[in-house]
């Protein structure tokens, strides 16, 4: 996941509208299953989407009333955290 992605696409969806980043995850996870795609393609992919997921987390916490640049630091601190277990 990339915090400047992800900050990207929060801005996206407080400008727009969730459903736009919700309708995107369902076309990119509807593409993995082409047989015919290649590993590296599917990272990508798999990347497009954990960001996405990331915003909409990041989001939530924004409408919860947490301070976005609290929200950004406070996810990628519990991604980080994740991966270090």
């Amino acid at each position: 996941m990339k915090l400047p992605v992800i900050k990207q696409l929060t801005q996206f969806v407080e400008d727009n509208d969730e459903d736009y980043l919700i309708e995107t995850i369902e076309t990119l996870e509807n593409l993995t299953e082409v047989p015919s795609l290649k590993d590296e393609e599917l990272d990508v992919i798999g990347e497009l989407i954990s960001n996405m997921y990331g915003a909409l987390e990041v989001h939530k916490m924004i409408k919860g009333g947490t301070p976005k640049k609290e929200a950004l630091n406070s996810f990628m601190q519990r991604v980080l955290g994740a991966i270090d277990k």
